[in-house]
């Protein structure tokens, strides 16, 4: 199977059957990410223990990318500290934007089906959402969006220079 039917497989599966996908009652960590451009919007709460995500939900109206996205992100990181969650974070940051070489060491795993979008750069912020929204989360900040200065797709010379 090629990577663009797998990807393309794979989007469709998490797309359906969302892992994870719910609220929890009463989550120590959340935060709302909202993509303007495509109407993309999500909530993430999560339980942390210990500095281990114990439990993590999301739920929200989104593109079948960011849905996939979240949904194999949520997988990901539940049973992981804290840390080990901001290392996915930023490794899938970079591989989106294709600033990852995968084929030097990572922890992505089955993450990098989601390789391939770089090569849609308008799709860019609907699969890196979650994740940005994950970030936010457990930074405890309420919100984040994929818009101007808060674009997680820029990258920080960027965002420090005004230009995005």
């Amino acid at each position: 199977m090629n990577t663009k039917s797998l990807y393309q497989e794979v989007i469709l599966d998490h797309n359906r059957k969302p892992r994870n996908y719910g609220t929890l009652e009463h989550p120590s960590h959340q935060a709302v990410g909202h993509n303007p451009l495509c109407g993309d919007r999500l909530d993430i709460s999560l339980q942390l223990e210990n500095d281990q995500i114990s439990c993590i939900a999301f739920h929200g109206e989104s593109c079948a990318i960011c849905k996939a996205s979240a949904s194999m992100m949520t997988a990901a990181v539940k049973g992981k500290t804290r840390t080990d969650a901001e290392t996915l974070i930023q490794e899938f940051r970079e591989m989106t934007l294709g600033e990852l070489d995968l084929n030097h060491p990572h922890h992505l795993g089955r993450l990098t089906v989601f390789s391939g979008i770089r090569d849609l750069p308008t799709r860019v912020k609907c699969a890196i959402l979650p994740w940005h929204t994950l970030h936010a989360a457990l930074n405890a900040l309420s919100s984040v969006s994929t818009e101007a200065e808060n674009d997680p797709a820029s990258s920080t010379s960027e965002n420090a220079s005004g230009n995005v």
